[in-house]
């Protein structure tokens, strides 16, 4: 008799964030995953404790993601560091919608986890160096800049405009040197 064929845990958050990609967020569950996968649903359950944890699961599993696309961005050298995490994050938005929703445009006013995240703080610390702005203003600067570029980002996720990244990194460096000009630094 063959050995059955052992299904990861990997397996399953790769198909669920599969699954998220083509049908969007609310489609996760097991039915679905066991669909795609050819098996029963007893994988999924003896991975995961629950579905939330499986959600949770795949929420980490894009934000490795969306992380990828800030590291590529930036190591291909194209843009400055800091622009280069803003057209990332709008090309993540472009180009992979659900799950992009799934991180960005979810309730998180129910989660324990920090909504700030490491790579805020790595911004932040960009605009210090780049501005000389103290601590509190660069954190300030950041967020004014993070919110144009979300405002982007989401338009792009949820189809309400077209936009080429060419016109959106000359959006960015707008709104950059508008800033900069508010905070006096010519």
């Amino acid at each position: 008799m063959p050995p059955k064929v052992k299904i990861t845990k990997n397996d399953i958050i790769d198909t669920a964030v599969d699954i998220v990609r083509n049908s969007g967020a609310e489609a996760i569950n097991a039915r679905n995953i066991a669909a795609v996968l050819n098996c029963s649903t007893q994988p999924v359950f003896s991975n995961f404790s629950t579905m939330e944890e499986l959600r949770l699961a795949v929420v980490e599993k894009a934000d490795m993601l969306c992380q990828e696309y800030i590291t590529e961005e930036i190591e291909r050298g194209e843009f400055p560091e800091y622009k280069a995490s803003g057209m990332a994050y709008i090309r993540f938005a472009k180009e992979e919608k659900e799950l992009f929703k799934l991180l960005y445009m979810r309730d998180r006013s129910k989660e324990t986890a920090p909504k700030e995240s490491k790579l805020n703080d790595e911004m932040n610390d960009i605009v210090c160096k780049n501005t000389g702005l103290s601590e509190d203003e660069a954190k300030l600067f950041h967020f004014e800049m993070w919110a144009f570029v979300h405002g982007i980002a989401v338009m792009l996720a949820t189809d309400y405009i077209e936009l080429n990244l060419e016109l959106a990194s000359k959006m960015l460096t707008d709104a950059y040197q508008g800033l900069r000009k508010s905070y006096n630094l010519g």
